[in-house]
């Protein structure tokens, strides 16, 4: 699409981001003769009729949300037009870098820096809150920072205004899961606190280079959100009890924008700030006062504690039992990625490293988190946005189906936008698994998900040896009826050490629409360029002899991204 006129005056250059939701140009304003920036939104490729309606309407809310708020530090819109059946947003284009990106290159922000960073991030909170506008995806991808030394907000694609009717559906949770506020977690409307919460998250992520809730999946950092205090930063200097404050579960405790914007001011000097400890729960022999609430929890005298009981994290499932520690069942996809039922996350992570996101537990049991019927969206685990309804059976309008690849004649060979190529058998349908960030999660199936293939893409593995990852993938699934190793083994794959897995397990009736003896297998290699790919296939057992040669001409016929 590059040189290509949009709406007779904007002329694409070249990308300069991309998302779940879309793609961000740099382009020339024809007619002003100005350099500006235009989200192009390609979610609408991939979903129905309906679905682009609300895609449509939300695109309209982000503008009108941002153009409400007139200050410095909110990137400005121009225009929304209509483009090729789609919307497209046109900014104002801003030089320079994310903190995401600053923190992904750098490994972590000098605290002064970050404090400075987030007072601006504050002031444009302030301005939209007074505003009637509510954030709700702040994180470091939306938090730009200038060339010039100039830091904006920017993406209001999931804006509240105060008075519009919601365009989101009944109990779908929106937002990035490792910035999500407890109180948002647990389903309830959320306020301006809510977005102090994840300013909070996200300069705990600036300072210590990883996000202070990030597990292994979806549904256990929102656990964290809920259950776990955050491991105390451990380079964040002044700006340390500042992001304590802002992180306290109960949203009437956190300061308020002024407080806030106070604590920022002190840390931003190089100084501690002195009004942070009245948020900071104070030890007494053993036990934590909270002197915003007065309630005390017992703790060991590390600086980590709990509050107990447990808050359920949204409700309870249709049997009435609390959604604490363990979920409730609920619509379930079988997957080898897919996120797990797993036991309650320990207090402490077991390495302060970014844990991998990928997983390989059997069952999702996503929509417990907000009760067993309502559906849940998690927008953007890892910085990008996956959109609502792209998840849909519909064959993928970017694939090329072209007869034979891989040997056999009935094979078609799909050109997948994640930028990979594979052949499968005809009428197996593209649908893509969670949000695509770092790490993209596709799935193939012929029948809604009882045979399937999914292709897990991530651009910044934690782990650089295959083999090590699918022993540390192991210990997750030790929970399924019936686990069996069949084999776990080095091996070699285009050239490049990878490991072959493979294993079998009983699915549970209440855990997935295709209970039974169930098998899979999973190929993972590193590329050269540092990308991790894992190619995986799961079928019923009695099956099994069939999938199993599918899946040796699928890593046939395999074609990573070449450009």
């Amino acid at each position: 699409m590059q040189g290509q006129i949009v709406a007779g005056r904007y002329r694409l250059a070249d990308s300069i981001g991309s998302g779940g939701m879309g793609r961000v140009w740099r382009a020339h304003d024809e007619v002003l003769h100005r350099s500006v920036a235009i989200k192009e939104l390609t979610a609408a490729l991939y979903v129905s009729e309906s679905e682009q309606a609300i895609l449509l309407a939300r695109t309209r809310a982000e503008a009108r949300a941002a153009a409400r708020i007139n200050h410095s530090a909110v990137v400005t819109v121009h225009d929304v037009l209509e483009h090729d059946g789609r919307p497209w947003i046109v900014m104002e284009l801003v030089e320079g870098r994310s903190l995401a990106d600053a923190v992904k290159e750098e490994g972590r922000v000098e605290p002064r820096e970050a404090a400075r960073i987030g007072l601006w991030v504050l002031r444009a909170l302030r301005a939209a809150h007074t505003a009637g506008v509510l954030h709700r995806d702040i994180k470091p991808g939306n938090v730009l920072l200038g060339r010039d030394g100039r830091v904006l907000l920017t993406d209001f694609g999931i804006a509240q205004i105060e008075g519009d009717t919601t365009i989101t559906r009944t109990g779908e949770v929106v937002g990035s899961v490792d910035y999500l506020a407890p109180e948002r977690v647990r389903g309830h409307d959320p306020g301006p606190s809510s977005d102090l919460w994840a300013l909070g998250a996200t300069l705990y992520t600036a300072v210590e280079g990883r996000s202070p809730f990030r597990r292994t999946t979806p549904l256990t950092t929102m656990q964290a959100v809920v259950e776990e205090e955050a491991a105390e930063p451990q380079h964040a200097g002044p700006l340390g009890p500042v992001i304590s404050a802002l992180l306290r579960k109960d949203p009437a405790t956190r300061p308020d924008v002024s407080e806030a914007e106070h604590l920022l001011a002190e840390a931003a000097e190089g100084r501690r700030p002195s009004g942070a400890q009245a948020y900071v729960p104070t030890q007494y022999g053993g036990t934590y006062r909270d002197v915003h609430s007065g309630t005390g929890t017992v703790g060991t005298g590390s600086g980590s504690h709990t509050r107990t009981p447990l808050p359920p994290l949204a409700g309870t499932p249709a049997t009435g039992t609390p959604v604490t520690g363990t979920p409730a069942t609920g619509p379930t996809t079988v997957g080898p990625s897919a996120t797990a039922r797993q036991p309650s996350v320990p207090q402490q992570t077991r390495s302060g490293r970014r844990r991998r996101l990928r997983t390989v537990a059997l069952v999702v049991a996503l929509a417990a988190i907000i009760g067993g019927t309502t559906a849940v969206v998690l927008q953007q685990w890892n910085e990008d946005r996956q959109t609502p309804g792209a998840a849909s059976g519909s064959p993928n309008p970017m694939s090329t189906q072209q007869s034979g690849g891989s040997g056999s004649g009935n094979w078609v060979r799909h050109d997948d936008p994640a930028g990979f190529s594979l052949s499968l058998p005809k009428g197996w349908k593209r649908k893509p698994f969670g949000p695509q960030g770092e790490l993209k999660q596709i799935d193939y199936t012929p029948d809604g998900g009882r045979h399937f293939v999914r292709i897990a893409v991530d651009t910044s593995p934690d782990f650089g040896d295959p083999y090590a990852h699918q022993l540390d993938l192991e210990q997750q699934l030790q929970d399924l009826a019936d686990y069996k190793r069949v084999t776990l083994e080095r091996n070699v794959y285009r050239d490049r050490g990878g490991a072959l897995w493979e294993y079998t397990w009983t699915a549970r009736a209440k855990d997935t629409p295709f209970p039974g003896p169930r098998r899979a297998i999973e190929e993972t290699y590193i590329a050269r360029d540092g990308t991790e790919y894992a190619l995986y296939m799961s079928s019923p057992a009695r099956d099994w002899a069939k999938a199993r040669k599918q899946f040796t001409l699928l890593l046939q016929g395999w074609q990573e991204k070449t450009s």
